[in-house]
């Protein structure tokens, strides 16, 4: 483990004590008191297996697919059973391919309308070649409201890095052109070898161009438990893009809503990370409660056969202490680029300068983060920093975990 991570979260926490994951969950999940409660379902098939991805996939068969889904909708009823029915913020699709059950997706979307009252729409992950006509159709009828399009670039000799197939520009902007969702966000992968401002400049301009009004630029993380020959740029070269990113998004009026995404239209906005509380279901979805972190296995077969056991697919959970809560609470809050305390109030009962004062203090010395009218705003350093850290952080972290998750469907224990 990076040893950064390790005395960050010694320090923060006040406590020696590491994030243990324990083979055990709860039967029942308390989610009901949770404010700002937001939903994610994970779709793990692809026709094809990036070798840069890291997340939870397995190759597409149509059966496979279908027995999946049954799983999926009765873990949404078993969660959502003998409870009153739920205000939540969000519904976010990702994978893999979600497009791949494009079919099923509306019936999907109504077993959660069941126990939920979702508020703030339904964002769904979209491969180039699925934004077709007919796909796109499909997911507008089902109530989906937002898209993310992976492109990743729209220039062919990073695509060919990445091992990407061409995307289509004319007619992806054809199709988008036909539909009214409120957010068409795409994106992109910075941080490549021999990749410059310039082709980034490109590629944002061509997504905004060609019907987006938002885009994630997000730096490439070499994990180690992925097949990818691809390495990274130096601290230096990535520090320099996410600078010209930023400067270069913000002289042309668009919104920073988080460390890697902008937005040319106010409520264009596509985020499944910055929410306080979360439900995950499907293979490898996490949840996040008041008091508990748990993860589902990543393997598809044994989700389905704790599902059709009737009980739930969980593989591992944390169990937070005060302290490691608030610290968690803060990280993800701050990749929206702001904190505002009288939340970090709200959620913990305690002020947040009377528990990190001293480390706000020296945030601002550093000019990491500026205060006005009582708000904590990152500037362009802070953010680059944060994405350092939080590089550190998925190394320690995320990649120990999930190498160890592919391989183990139910770790007795996994000590962080």
């Amino acid at each position: 483990m990076s040893i950064i991570t390790q005395l960050t979260r010694m320090w923060l926490t006040r406590s020696r004590k590491p994030f243990i994951f324990k083979n055990e969950y709860d039967k029942l999940l308390p989610f009901e008191e949770c404010d700002n409660l937001g939903l994610y379902v994970h779709i793990p098939f692809c026709r094809k297996i990036c070798n840069f991805c890291p997340y939870c996939k397995t190759v597409y068969t149509e059966e496979k697919c279908s027995a999946y889904l049954d799983a999926l909708i009765k873990e949404i009823h078993m969660v959502g059973a003998g409870k009153e029915k739920k205000t939540v913020t969000s519904l976010y699709f990702g994978g893999g391919t979600p497009a791949l059950a494009a079919d099923r997706i509306g019936e999907i979307i109504a077993a959660i309308r069941e126990h939920y009252i979702i508020t703030e729409g339904i964002g769904v992950e979209l491969h180039p070649d699925n934004v077709t006509v007919p796909v796109l159709k499909k997911l507008e009828e089902a109530g989906v409201t937002k898209l993310s399009i992976g492109i990743q670039s729209f220039q062919k000799k990073f695509q060919n890095i990445l091992g990407r197939t061409a995307v289509d520009i004319s007619t992806l902007a054809e199709v988008l052109s036909g539909f009214h969702f409120e957010t068409i966000s795409m994106d992109f992968i910075f941080a490549l070898p021999g990749q410059t401002f310039s082709d980034l400049q490109l590629d944002i301009d061509t997504a905004f161009a060609k019907g987006a009004n938002h885009i994630a630029i997000y730096p490439f993380i070499d994990f180690s438990f992925t097949e990818s020959p691809v390495k990274a740029l130096s601290k230096r070269e990535k520090h320099q893009l996410l600078d010209r990113i930023t400067e270069y998004c913000l002289e042309k009026g668009y919104k920073r809503s988080s460390i890697w995404t902008f937005s040319k239209e106010k409520n264009a906005l596509y985020s499944s990370m910055t929410r306080e509380n979360f439900l995950g279901f499907g293979c490898s979805a996490t949840t996040l409660l008041r008091e508990q972190f748990k993860i589902n296995t990543f393997s598809v077969e044994e989700y389905c056969k704790r599902i059709e056991g009737r009980e739930l697919p969980t593989s591992l959970t944390l169990r937070f202490s005060l302290r490691q809560r608030m610290v968690y609470f803060l990280f993800w809050t701050a990749y929206s680029t702001h904190v505002n305390p009288a939340d970090f109030e709200r959620f913990f009962g305690v002020p947040l300068k009377r528990v990190y004062g001293f480390e706000v203090a020296i945030a601002k010395l550093a000019g990491f983060i500026t205060e006005e009218n009582g708000i904590l705003t990152m500037t362009p350093k802070g953010a680059f920093y944060y994405h350092y850290y939080e590089n550190f952080y998925t190394l320690a972290y995320i990649d120990k975990m999930w190498g160890i998750m592919r391989r183990e469907a139910f770790p007795e224990k996994i000590v962080l």
